[in-house]
Formats: structure tokens, sequence, C-alpha cells
């Protein structure tokens, strides 16, 4: 049985070849992140539809659920940072749902270095952001001689590879739990074949179960890492 592991499908692409940028094109990760982004989008008017005054029921546990936020950024990052909430949630969520897809049969978005490098970059464009206004500008490429001028190359590298890093975890270990997937599933089927099953009965029950951790388990873990890293270094960069 031939097993076919590879990455996201092309959809569509331009014929026309632009400068810097190459042919425009439309692949199977932009169109299961837009999913994710309308399921996201639905869940939110759902949950913050009728809001009252008092809140009761489903509005007491989405404020509880957005003060044990609030209190986590503000635990990692210092007091006044709450501000980065939305923008953490919303990375969260985006990498939760954007693993999950695969139990609804598409390809992970997270599975697509695209994703967690775009993800990595925004959260480098935050810690600049922060050491700017910590430091300013001068302070800031100051920092790169400390403790001394021959810590220039380490202390760019050290720049370089938080992106790379955050981006190449996350992509690794989702990828990596769809490779095994499709392998498993592949060796059951050749094995309910061999033993001359009218269907790959052999199927039923692990994959099932490996599922659970790839997609759910590791999904969560991978999701959380990701926001804290975030928190860790954008923290960091405030506090000078």
């Amino acid at each position: 049985m031939e097993i076919e592991i590879s990455g996201a499908k092309v959809y569509w692409q331009s014929d026309i070849s632009l400068p810097l940028f190459g042919r425009i094109f439309i692949s199977e990760t932009m169109v299961n992140a837009w999913a994710v982004i309308v399921l996201i989008l639905g869940i939110s008017l759902a949950l913050t539809h009728g809001l009252q005054k008092i809140p009761t029921g489903r509005q007491a546990l989405l404020e509880k659920a957005i003060q044990m936020a609030d209190g986590l950024v503000e635990q990692t990052m210092g007091p006044g940072c709450e501000g980065y909430t939305p923008y953490l949630v919303t990375l969260f969520l985006s990498s939760v749902f954007g693993t999950l897809v695969s139990l609804a049969g598409l390809r992970p978005v997270t599975a697509d270095l695209n994703t967690t490098l775009g993800w990595a970059l925004i959260t480098v464009g935050l810690i600049v952001y922060a050491n700017l206004r910590a430091k300013g500008l001068r302070g800031y490429l100051k920092s790169f001689l400390d403790p001394a001028w021959p810590m220039l190359p380490l202390n760019l590298l050290g720049e370089i590879t938080t992106p790379i890093s955050m981006s190449f975890r996350h992509f690794g270990n989702i990828a990596g739990g769809t490779v095994i997937m499709a392998l498993v599933l592949g060796a059951l089927a050749a094995l309910s074949s061999a033993v001359h099953l009218p269907v790959p009965l052999l199927q039923i029950g692990l994959p099932g179960i490996l599922s659970l951790y790839f997609d759910l388990f590791s999904g969560v873990i991978q999701a959380f890492i990701f926001c804290m890293l975030t928190l860790a270094n954008v923290g960091a960069a405030r506090q000078g």
C-alpha cells in the first residue's frame, strides 16, 4: 500500500509573477485558516450575544475566563499589561482550533510552517516594540553590545533564533503527529489487507486514541507553550 505524505495542496495559482512575491496562490492552509476564523467568530458572537449588567450562566463563565486570562498576563508580564490579553486569547484559540480541524478530516493549519512562523514574527514585532518603549532606540541598539561589544554577534543571533525556535517547535510537533498518524493508518490498512479482512477493521481503536493525543492534548499544550513564550519574551522586553 502506498502512503502519501505531502504538504498543503495548492488550489489556485496565478499566471502572473509579482516582483519579490512571486506568484499569488491559494493553498489548503489558507482555506482551512479562514474556516477557523469563521468558527472563532461564530463562537465569539454566540457567547457575547445578549450580555447583561449582572452576569449569569454563560456570561458569568465567560467573564471568569477573561479574568483568568488577564490574571495570567499580569502575573507573567506585570501590572498594566491587560491590553495584550485579546491578542494572546486570539492566538491561543487560533492555534487550538487550527489543530483540532484535523478531527473533521481537514489538514491542521498549524502543520504548515508559514502559519507558526507568521505568529512568531508578530511576537518578535511585539518584543521590538516593547524594547523601544522601555529603552528607546538608542538604548535598544546599545543593548546588543551588553555586557561587552564582542557579544554583538551572539545577541543578534539570539534575536534571530527567537522566531525560528518558536515556530519550529509548534510546527514540528503538529506536523510530526500528522506524519505519524498517516503512517499508523497506512500500516493498519496494510495489515487488514494481509489478514484478508473485507474492510480495514484494524484502523478502529488505536488511531482514535492517538488522534486524541496528537490533535487534542498535544495541540492544546503547544498552543499554551507558544502563548507563554510570547508573554515571557514580551514581558522581559517591557521590563528592560
